[in-house]
């Protein structure tokens, strides 16, 4: 559980981090906005230019083929104008519907500007277009009303207007709910570690404690210090820490995807039992190990990973079988060699068939260290054999299921590997 200090702070981070999100897009799509805004101005006002320019210029190609000003006339009195002007801005001719009205605005041919309509309240944008008539020279005014292209833009102002809050809202959320799933698969992985760290310590510390006792009580009384006996008290000590030590490093090269480092060669898998179901009966006699099934079996991978795969698995029902444990290898087709290993105990419970492969797990049985299973079968250390198991497995391109043994009533642990 995280601390109330832990909580604060990862709130702090989830605060900032989403204030952080929400000023990014914000101002992200506030440029975005104005582009868009200037961008649909500048095509709408330059669609309104190009048609203004085109109907000008056909009305100066009339006039500079020397069959003089034409009668001016327009399909849209409401929404377009013509003017021809002479050099002192004299009105020449003009559309119905500006007849008698002032020139709209001195422009040299090319020009162009947004001027109040001589028709109307609304903008209109004016085009200069030149031509000669004879020693005249001449200017073609076309104006077209671009009231509209004010509307278009501030329609979609408007709408970025409304849309953009909106927006803003759910990226808020959406950053919100991402930051909170991400900060709390931190604060479980903080957790684990701490569990892990706790356990860890826990586990080193004792078999320290123990050598510096048996020391200790030697150095005191040296002339009743048994040699032997410390020297094996000493040895039993140190393998434990070295497995923890072992078991640390290869989650380490997990981590990193390095478990299969030294590559992948051929591997008799049922070698690797059959050597585990010989240790096990050496080291716990009080248990019955049946391997009569295991049959061939190759895999490509590493072999010291494997061994360590199914060391751990011999071990874990060793530890909590009553009386009998089973190993079975068999090569099930499709590609696929199946190993399983079982034993008579309590079995697994099924609410925690999946949790027992996380690191750093330990059920309550599996916390005793050892008890009753022979020297060097302790698994309850801090939880690392079948999460151990679980990352060999997926290295190799496998898995690992656990169920309940038809035959024993105990745990199933089967492992599926591609064949070699």
């Amino acid at each position: 559980m995280t601390s109330e200090r832990d909580e604060r702070r990862l709130r702090a981070v989830r605060v900032r981090a989403t204030a952080v999100a929400v000023l990014a897009v914000a101002l992200a799509l506030i440029a975005a906005g104005v582009g868009l805004v200037v961008g649909l101005r500048t095509e709408l006002s330059g669609d309104v230019r190009d048609a203004a320019r085109e109907r000008a210029s056909e009305v100066a190609q009339v006039i500079e083929a020397g069959r003089g000003v034409p009668a001016l006339t327009v399909s849209a009195p409401d929404e377009e104008f013509l003017q021809v002007v002479a050099a002192d801005g004299t009105v020449v001719a003009a559309s119905e519907n500006v007849a008698g009205r002032p020139v709209a605005a001195r422009l040299e041919p090319g020009e162009s500007a947004t001027v109040d309509a001589p028709l109307l309240d609304d903008p209109f944008l004016v085009v200069a277009v030149g031509a000669r008539d004879g020693d005249r020279e001449l200017v073609v005014l076309d104006g077209r009303d671009s009231s509209r292209v004010a509307e278009a833009t501030d329609t979609v102002t408007w709408l970025l207007l409304i849309g953009l809050p909106v927006l803003l809202v759910l990226a808020a959320a959406a950053t919100w709910a991402g930051v909170g799933r991400a900060l709390r698969r931190v604060a479980r992985a903080e957790a684990a570690q701490r569990r892990f760290v706790s356990d860890a310590s826990h586990e080193l510390r004792s078999p320290v404690a123990t050598v510096r006792q048996h020391a200790e009580v030697a150095l005191a009384h040296p002339e009743r210090a048994d040699t032997g006996a410390l020297a094996a008290t000493v040895l039993d000590e140190a393998v434990r820490m070295q497995r923890l030590v072992d078991d640390l490093l290869l989650l380490a090269r997990a981590d990193e995807s390095a478990l299969l480092r030294g590559g992948l060669r051929p591997v008799d898998l049922d070698d690797l039992v059959l050597a585990e179901a010989a240790r096990l009966r050496s080291a716990s006699p009080g248990v019955r190990v049946d391997s009569t099934a295991v049959s061939a079996g190759r895999v490509n991978g590493d072999e010291e990973a494997l061994r360590r795969l199914v060391r751990n698995l011999g071990e874990n029902a060793a530890l909590h079988a009553r009386a009998r444990v089973a190993f079975g290898l068999s090569d099930v087709g499709d590609g696929w060699v199946r190993l399983v290993v079982e034993d008579d105990g309590a079995g697994v419970p099924a609410d925690e068939r999946r949790r027992v492969f996380e690191r750093f797990v330990r059920l309550d049985e599996s916390r005793a260290r050892g008890v009753g299973v022979g020297p060097g079968l302790g698994l309850g250390g801090a939880g690392l054999g079948l999460s151990i198991v679980a990352e060999v497995a997926v290295a190799h391109g496998g898995r690992v299921e656990v169920g309940v043994s038809e035959g024993l009533g105990g745990a199933r642990f089967v492992v599926t590997l591609p064949a070699g």
